[in-house]
């Protein structure tokens, strides 16, 4: 690459949701800030994503016309053709332009393993993990899904590939073959202009989070049930948005989310709490309702009962001056300073004393540690600075 030509990225998004996406879509959402982000700072991107998206990159590339998320819990022998073949179209095209600089790939655990063994012409590939993909993480032990080291230990031999995490706590658990392509984490972002700060609260707390035993609302609900607090539970469950939906369904004994682990949890570990008045379901919230929600919010509960590899509500809310109390797992102490952004809590006692100490808390300290660590431009700026890094590497083979 000169110095007298744009660096050229081909950023390859996963072929689930549009981008920007309506609702749900947390590497969606990544991508809407980061894209725009690197073009204002003079790097033309080109964007294989699909048809649906209205997000512009320079050029904006697709194989589906329309998202298929619906595959994304189907069984892994469905799914995984609809990548492979998202990602390998991708790499057609990159290697019939020839004059990319980089390519920047976010499909999950097979882009990796797509784009590894290319052949020598094609550019080097930045992956960036947004989820824990090592077979000896908690995650993929609980699903029971085999031994994967191995395969990933393979990656230590592949041609022009780095891999970058989107937190330290992710990264943990990589195989140490790998260590020699792994890259200093980059955080997901928001744009902190699209999230108005309040440093005025109400007197109700709130969860933002899909319907599942990982996140943990059972336990706010039951603990704003026991303390007589106010909750305002936000998200889907399953695939069901509204809270009219939900309660119809729950009212249903034939209903055919009765096997769904989201509607089970809710109706077993949520739902009992709501008779208490204090604790309202209010459904999925996007856009100027969840911004209203966290902007008013006492605090944000984070509750979380697995090793989260992120969380962009904790980072949503902070951004509006809200104090996040969460379980002190996964990334979220590098996320929460306890006592200055929020609380980090080890056990549910913990956590409920926290909550009655929500006015120890600085909302502007909140806005602050956003606008530091987790903008659109520090995002952008960093990522652009691993691409640096990657080119700089390769052109001194």
């Amino acid at each position: 690459m000169g110095d007298d030509k744009a660096m050229r990225i081909a950023m390859i998004a996963p072929p689930w949701l549009p981008i920007p996406p309506i609702g749900y879509g947390g590497i969606e959402n990544v991508l809407a800030v980061l894209v725009p982000g690197l073009i204002n700072l003079g790097v033309e991107v080109e964007l294989f994503t699909i048809g649906e998206t209205t997000l512009k990159a320079n050029k904006n590339h697709y194989l589906y016309e329309s998202g298929q998320y619906h595959f994304i819990h189907r069984p892994i022998y469905e799914s995984l053709p609809i990548i492979a073949a998202h990602t390998a179209f991708a790499l057609n095209k990159i290697e019939q332009d020839g004059k990319f600089d980089l390519i920047h790939c976010h499909n999950g655990f097979i882009g990796p393993f797509v784009t590894a063994f290319c052949r020598d012409n094609t550019p080097p590939t930045l992956h960036t993990l947004h989820g824990p993909p090592f077979s000896d993480s908690e995650r993929i032990n609980q699903a029971g899904l085999p031994d994967n080291l191995p395969m990933w230990n393979q990656l230590s031999r592949a041609n022009k590939l780095y891999i970058v995490g989107i937190s330290e706590a992710l990264m943990r658990s990589a195989p140490k073959k790998l260590k020699k392509i792994i890259l200093k984490p980059v955080y997901n972002s928001i744009d902190t202009s699209q999230f108005t700060y309040s440093n005025k609260k109400s007197e109700y707390f709130v969860t933002l989070a899909r319907s599942h035993p990982d996140k943990g609302q059972g336990i706010a609900a039951k603990i704003c049930a026991n303390k007589g607090y106010k909750l305002k539970l936000a998200g889907l469950v399953d695939d069901m948005t509204t809270s009219k939906q939900v309660m119809m369904e729950l009212a249903n004994p034939l209903s055919k989310y009765r096997g769904s682990i989201g509607f089970k949890y809710f109706s077993d570990e949520v739902f009992p709490h709501l008779e208490h008045g204090q604790i309202d379901y209010v459904g999925d919230v996007s856009g100027q309702r969840k911004i209203d929600l966290l902007m008013r919010a006492k605090a944000l509960l984070f509750p979380i009962q697995w090793n989260e590899p992120f969380g962009m509500a904790p980072i949503e809310a902070l951004a509006c001056g809200t104090p996040v109390i969460a379980m002190a797992r996964g990334a979220l102490p590098e996320i929460i300073e306890h006592g200055v952004n929020g609380f980090l809590a080890n056990n549910e006692k913990e956590f409920a004393d926290y909550m009655g100490r929500t006015d120890e808390i600085d909302p502007a300290a909140c806005r602050k540690s956003v606008e530091a660590k987790f903008s659109a431009q520090h995002m952008a700026k960093e990522y652009l600075k691993r691409y640096q890094e990657i080119i700089k590497k390769e052109s001194g083979k």
